[in-house]
């Protein structure tokens, strides 16, 4: 067999693996789900009124719901960061570093695993907005593709980033732990409230971050409001991400195997 097919027979086996814990343990999954599912409904219900500044509760279902679609994925690789740190210290990972499979197999199918789970979950936190009214009727076709593809390359970036922190995460809390920024930056987004709305001091913490770029991007293409540059700057973030947290993990995996 050709390299290209042994890495793609022993990835394909590794992503089953994954997968398989997933659905074998699905409770860190699903607590992980219910944060964003609980604020959707906290701000909906109990503060969509003032916090839609008398736009009604329609309006601020239809503005909140794009931040926490993208909540969903930090959420989400929180999990995986656990996955990782786990195998490590368990060391499962340096079974599989002793075995004749593809090098890169093992942290390939933590990341594709994991983006798999987090469109999953977007689809299902999704679902809870439009049960409770979120409409996006002006989106055309080709809109929804590109916000398609907007949540898959955001949760490859994230996704890696997460694979680095469990790499260097001693235990699976430890690792939780370290991959909270993931949850906590897009509730200093532009997720619940605009950008201007914000204290002139806060103001660039919340627009200088990858999660506002990408929220207002998704916001525009579900919406039709106004994009602007944050369609150009939230794929330099997702790729920037890719790029530091794919060598990141690798810096690390080929390190500790020596």
């Amino acid at each position: 067999m050709s390299s290209l097919s042994l890495a793609v027979r022993d990835s394909s086996t590794m992503l089953r693996r994954n997968l398989l814990h997933a659905r074998r343990y699905p409770s860190l999954t699903l607590n992980l789900l219910l944060t964003p599912i609980m604020l959707l409904l906290l701000f909906v219900y109990i503060f969509g009124d003032t916090m839609s500044g008398g736009a009604g509760r329609d309006a601020y279902i239809a503005y909140i719901v794009p931040g926490l679609v993208l909540m969903t994925i930090g959420s989400t690789t929180i999990g995986t960061a656990v996955s990782v740190s786990t195998d490590m210290s368990e060391g499962i990972t340096a079974r599989f570093r002793t075995m004749a499979i593809h090098r890169g197999s093992v942290l390939i199918g933590h990341v594709v695993g994991s983006v798999l789970q987090s469109i999953v979950s977007v689809v299902l936190v999704g679902a809870v907005g439009v049960a409770i009214g979120f409409r996006s009727v002006d989106a055309t076709a080709l809109e929804w593709l590109a916000a398609f593809g907007l949540l898959t390359v955001f949760a490859l970036a994230l996704t890696w980033i997460a694979v680095g922190m469990g790499m260097v995460s001693p235990t699976a809390e430890a690792a939780s732990n370290n991959a909270l920024p993931l949850i906590f930056l897009p509730l200093i987004s532009s997720t619940f409230v605009p950008v201007d709305a914000m204290p002139g001091w806060f103001q660039p913490i919340a627009e200088y971050q990858p999660f506002t770029p990408a929220i207002e991007t998704l916001r525009g293409l579900l919406l039709g409001t106004e994009i602007g540059n944050n369609g150009w700057l939230a794929l330099a973030w997702c790729l920037a991400l890719t790029v530091l947290g794919y060598r990141w993990s690798k810096a690390v995996y080929n390190r500790d195997a020596k």
